[in-house]
């Protein structure tokens, strides 16, 4: 079985880490794989919402594989060269159109975290332990992803967790920002995969588009540009919009394309 691949049923995509005996830890070519199969999953127009997940319980993901940084991460060039495919993937990830929702059982540490934050939404179970790691190796972390960091916990939690370094318990990581849901092992996967059909449910036009409106807050745009502004009135002349307006007078469920 490949280390990532992804599945789908019906509207959802999964993209499985399937790497357990390395806690689904990334090596380099993972890294690339995900570009790949995001860009796959992007152009599946039947799949409305992407769940990560691991293979089983062991670990969403320990991060980017240690194992090999003596031999790609060794010099100022080798890490260039070694974040730039790495950082390709999350940015990847954050920017994906459709909605995405982690759903984590055990680790999600360092690059692990970076997927993580990179997801609109993040399930944990009880016993999840998140954070980042890179002060204890002497690594900068990069901006984009301690830009998202602060962005879910603030600056004072994001400092206290990567210069320490410490592990946070996901029940702290619902009260600071870190996760959405926190949920018994047994029901993790299944409240994941029941909130990813309530969204499918949703108008792609929609969802896809409130996702770039809030990315671009986030980015610190207060007011709408022209694509900003072109994107939300394309929406009052889509076939969504229609079905829309007719359903809600029917009282019925509208049927989005």
């Amino acid at each position: 079985m490949e280390e990532l691949y992804w599945k789908k049923e019906k509207r959802i995509a999964s993209i499985i880490i399937n790497r357990s005996h390395k806690k689904n830890a990334f090596n380099l070519n993972m890294f690339q794989t995900l570009s790949v199969l995001l860009d796959e999953i992007e152009h599946d127009k039947e799949v409305k919402v992407v769940v990560l997940c691991g293979a089983d319980g062991s670990a969403f993901s320990a991060g980017a594989d240690i194992s090999e940084f003596l031999q790609n991460r060794t010099s100022a060039q080798k890490a260039k060269q070694y974040n730039t495919i790495a950082l390709k993937a999350v940015e990847k990830l954050y920017h994906f159109p459709k909605p995405t929702i982690a759903a984590i059982r055990g680790l999600a540490i360092g690059g692990g975290l970076e997927l993580v934050l990179a997801c609109d939404f993040r399930f944990a179970s009880h016993e999840s332990l998140l954070g980042i790691t890179a002060a204890k190796l002497a690594i900068v972390y990069n901006l984009s992803s301690t830009k998202r960091l602060i962005d879910a916990v603030g600056a004072s939690k994001a400092k206290e967790m990567l210069y320490t370094g410490k592990l946070v318990k996901a029940q702290e990581g619902h009260e600071i920002g870190l996760v959405n849901y926190v949920l018994p092992y047994e029901e993790l996967l299944k409240s994941a995969y029941d909130y990813a059909s309530q969204l499918a449910e949703k108008s792609s036009l929609a969802l896809n588009g409130t996702k770039k409106v809030i990315q671009a807050v986030l980015n610190g745009d207060i007011e709408e540009d022209e694509n900003i502004e072109q994107l939300i009135l394309a929406s009052f002349e889509s076939e969504d919009y229609q079905e829309g307006i007719q359903a809600f007078l029917e009282k019925r469920k509208p049927n989005f394309k």
